[in-house]
């Protein structure tokens, strides 16, 4: 079937962002939208009924990911939209939910232009893909691709104390584990950058095809405490002066292994803490990321091949956890790049450096994800912008990639 060429529209989009933008808008013009709260539970039933009125059905799985479909004329696997919709605390207008808000305008869309689809078109919100109120991230999505166990995610709290089952339960979003999608013939997100590459190299689409690997080890130095003011020098044993040293010495040799490896030392605790006293103990993250794994192998290496003894302290390093790269589909981001290469787009094949619901969903179901620039490489806060021409791209190539999809049929 051979579909004629279609935009959305623009000004359209721009008032739905900022109408899903009102539940939980901040003083500064941010989001706060935690999972599962009051201001979740009103933008689901808002997002319902935008979905309803245009013949849509919706439908709620146990872990509370809303799929809304349009029938198509063919029962086939659908062509399946999604991302999410809770943010972090004081969070920006477009993380997440723009990928939703793309989906629901393309719909929109057709329905306009009189198209019915030939094979369904579904949207979905994942349930808590920040992890900002319940831990982990990605949590609705890990349990559909089994990479999570349910039975310990029901269990996970809040800081208050309240179960991710209590506050499901009282949602009114705690649905069936029948209504979990198990095929379709394509998955696309579409997302913010939260970077500042294709702003500085003045790009509209970023046509992603992996989310990068990655590993965090933890290194823990241990030393001597004894008096800040009466200890020589020579005979003291400062965990935090090795633990510096070490330091100095990753960035060094992780320095040289790739221009494309990220690494950051994030978190740092040293003991005792006190000015007066020469810490006995430091313990510090290492996390590195890049989609070569033989790259990722190479960091591993060099931490592990850091002296047991630095500075007179003892050294250990223990791996706290890792993932492979994800590559997303060929043939359907082919389609992606098509799209935007016929729309006349500027854009640069890339790789995720952040973790999305669609790095779960590949594993099980053919997927792709687009991203839109990023102002200032601004994301989780309030500043968080990507203009609104931009966010209308971003969706334009998603849907002229679902029209490749339809005429296939």
């Amino acid at each position: 079937m051979q579909l004629r060429k279609l935009t959305v529209n623009g000004e359209r989009l721009k008032n739905t962002i900022e109408t899903f933008a009102d539940f939980g808008r901040t003083d500064n013009n941010g989001v706060t939208r935690l999972s599962l709260s009051e201001e979740d539970i009103r933008v689901r039933s808002y997002f319902r009924s935008c979905c309803e009125e245009l013949g849509m059905s919706v439908k709620v799985d146990d872990m509370g990911t809303m799929y809304a479909t349009l029938a198509g004329v063919q029962e086939k696997p659908p062509i399946v939209i999604g991302s999410h919709m809770d943010t972090v605390k004081k969070g920006g207008r477009f993380d997440g939910v723009l990928g939703v808000i793309a989906g629901l305008e393309i719909v929109r869309t057709l329905v306009d232009h009189g198209v019915k689809p030939e094979i369904p078109i579904t949207v979905m919100n994942f349930t808590n893909e920040e992890g900002a109120r319940f831990e982990p991230s990605m949590m609705a999505s890990g349990v559909l691709s089994g990479k999570f166990d349910k039975a310990v995610m029901l269990g996970k709290k809040d800081p208050e104390g309240t179960t991710f089952q209590q506050a499901l339960e009282a949602s009114g979003y705690a649905g069936d584990s029948a209504n979990r999608i198990q095929e379709a013939t394509a998955y696309l997100e579409l997302h913010i950058e939260q970077g500042p590459v294709l702003e500085r190299e003045n790009l509209t689409i970023g046509l992603v095809d992996c989310v990068v690997g990655m590993v965090c080890y933890e290194i823990e130095v241990t030393g001597e405490s004894d008096h800040a003011g009466t200890t020589p020098m020579e005979m003291r044993k400062d965990a935090l002066f090795a633990a510096n040293d070490l330091i100095t010495e990753l960035r060094s040799k992780l320095g040289e292994l790739d221009s494309e490896l990220v690494y950051t030392m994030g978190r740092m605790n040293v003991l005792p803490n006190i000015h007066t006293v020469i810490p006995n103990q430091v313990i510090f993250t290492v996390e590195a990321r890049h989609k070569d794994m033989d790259v990722v192998h190479e960091v591993e290496a060099i931490i592990q091949g850091l002296p047991s003894l630095q500075g007179e302290c003892e050294v250990t390093a223990t791996k706290l956890w890792g993932r492979d790269t994800v590559w997303f589909d060929p043939d359907i981001c082919n389609r992606v790049e098509q799209a935007a290469l016929s729309l006349g787009y500027s854009h640069k094949k890339m790789a995720s450096g952040a973790g999305h619901d669609a790095q779960f969903v590949a594993s099980f179901l053919p997927s792709a994800m687009v991203f839109v620039p990023s102002v200032n490489g601004k994301s989780h806060c309030e500043e968080e912008l990507t203009s609104y021409e931009d966010c209308e791209k971003g969706v334009n190539v998603l849907l002229e990639t679902v029209l490749s999809l339809l005429s296939s049929y």
